[in-house]
């Protein structure tokens, strides 16, 4: 089963098409007292309303606007005397169209009404999202530290929703509002997303909570002053701003993430899954930067007809045809030294043309979807730090997080999925009332599910954690990439994970047998 699938029907429009189909789209312009010339209700060329697709508005905005957005765009198809009437966002395919039985199947035989058409690649006019936004800065820290603190880079994925931005006319806003970080095997210079059993109830508690996948995150940073804080500016104009394989992974998220749109024959037409790299900048501080593939990309990805190439990462090929599979010619167009503009074939292809960038921003005022504490929760698949999900780290937490207000304890996302998924006593069926309490801010329903007997449960496993020996004060923390690990003969409990001394055939914590 495909864990990242969307839950939404292919032909019902996410809740922000719905809200941007809506309106007219129009960029109304106040009346100009030096050039107009009519009355208060007139309207004439220098005041008259313009298209959400006009060119010179768009470019002389600051800083100007070098995509439309997806619904500026479906405007301009749609802006014509038959209103669109004819308009269909087409898919491209790259695969050899099933069904022709006039001649045998490739590769001994193929003909035009089944073979693909070639694909010239262009730089895509328009962008699913034109803009991401972190709520905090918390949500960018927390996810940074574990680079901080053992050097090796990270991935994780954007929970949020998607809202109306409106510094662009018909806009749409990527609100990213905690960042989930899967099992993975990540090194100074690598990383390797691994097989995820949680991701399914992961998906299931955002739901709950309003939220939903809105992209992943990943880091490419090297130090380069750690006293001063500063990273190496590796991404510029001399390297490569994304990778083919990052291209690749990119398009492989957004075809398991599609936008539902009423205006293709498939239900379906790109995507808003949004990719966001932490790299070093021009002043060698860390920054946030925004991209995703275009249509034609994704299309290349799905369809397992581009590879990286080895020694050049701001390369990608397009693969030639075999026996096994045909694939279509692929081109670009460049420009050679005299000025002239000539088509190449994309082997092998800059991925500069299938990368769009998307701003990437924080807000002035701070939105707190969880409430940000100095002492949060632990953050799932970090044991490699020192960092576990335990009823001892829960124990922790909640002896330095006491407040009057429940609410406030527990709105942190780690701690949440924590509580449905941990080993001995998932709350996966009780959780409907605290998610909801959580999702609307209502203090009286958190309180209201304080009193539950599964939170009680929960306090009576917290308070049979005992404190652990002198000997092992240091185990957990992380003074250094790698932490101080137990006495061989102590053992850690498959159930909870908790370290129990040898002597032990039962865990102190859970009360579950050792073998």
């Amino acid at each position: 089963s495909d864990l990242f699938a969307p839950t939404a029907s292919a032909f019902v429009e996410d809740e922000i098409d719905q809200i941007l189909n809506k309106q007219d789209g129009k960029i109304y312009r106040n009346r100009d007292a030096q050039l107009c010339r009519h009355g208060p209700k007139g309207k004439c060329v220098h005041c008259v309303p313009l298209e959400p697709f006009d060119e010179d508005y768009l470019n002389h905005l600051d800083p100007p606007v070098k995509h439309l957005s997806f619904h500026a765009y479906i405007r301009k198809l749609t802006g014509g005397a038959d209103k669109g009437k004819f308009v269909a966002l087409e898919n491209i395919s790259c695969k050899i169209k099933s069904g022709c039985e006039g001649h045998p199947p490739w590769p001994d035989g193929i003909c035009t009404k089944c073979q693909p058409s070639a694909i010239t690649l262009n730089r895509q006019k328009y962008r699913h999202v034109d803009n991401i936004m972190f709520e905090n800065h918390t949500i960018a820290d927390r996810f940074l530290n574990f680079w901080r603190q053992t050097g090796n880079q990270r991935i994780g994925f954007l929970y949020g929703r998607y809202t109306e931005h409106k510094d662009i006319p018909l806009g749409i806003r990527a609100e990213v509002a905690a960042i989930y970080e899967p099992p993975q095997i990540g090194t100074a210079n690598s990383l390797e997303l691994l097989e995820d059993p949680k991701a399914p109830i992961v998906h299931e508690i955002a739901e709950k909570l309003g939220l939903r996948k809105v992209g992943w995150i990943f880091t490419d940073l090297i130090s380069e002053d750690t006293r001063k804080g500063t990273v190496k500016y590796i991404r510029n104009k001399d390297a490569h701003i994304l990778s083919a394989e990052e291209c690749i992974t990119a398009g492989d998220f957004q075809n398991k993430h599609h936008n539902n749109c009423r205006l293709s024959p498939d239900g379906h037409f790109g995507s808003k899954f949004v990719t966001v790299l932490a790299t070093g900048g021009p002043d060698n501080q860390v920054h946030f930067e925004g991209y995703q593939v275009s249509n034609q990309c994704m299309a290349l990805v799905r369809d397992e007809c581009l590879l990286p190439c080895r020694d050049a990462p701001e390369l990608g090929y397009v693969k030639e045809s075999t026996s096994e599979q045909y694939v279509p010619d692929v081109f670009y167009k460049d420009t050679d030294k005299f000025g002239n503009e000539i088509t190449q074939l994309a082997r092998p292809l800059p991925v500069e043309y299938l990368i769009i960038d998307i701003t990437t921003t924080f807000p002035k005022d701070p939105v707190y979807t969880f409430v940000s504490s100095p002492h949060p929760f632990a953050v799932v698949n970090r044991e490699v730090m020192g960092e576990t999900q335990d009823f001892h780290s829960l124990s922790t937490y909640l002896s330095q997080n006491q407040s009057e207000f429940f609410l406030d304890i527990i709105s942190d996302f780690h701690l949440l999925v924590f509580l449905v998924t941990n080993d001995v006593m998932p709350l996966r069926e009780s959780m409907s009332l605290i998610l909801d309490a959580v999702k609307t801010r209502n203090e009286e329903v958190a309180q209201t599910w304080k009193r539950s007997e599964q939170w009680a449960t929960i306090e009576q496993l917290c308070g049979t954690v005992p404190s652990l020996p002198d000997s092992f004060a240091d185990f957990g923390a992380v003074g250094g990439s790698v932490p101080t690990p137990p006495p061989a003969d102590m053992w850690h409990c498959k159930h909870c994970t908790y370290v129990n001394p040898p002597i032990m055939d039962h865990c102190e914590m859970c009360s579950l047998p050792r073998t």
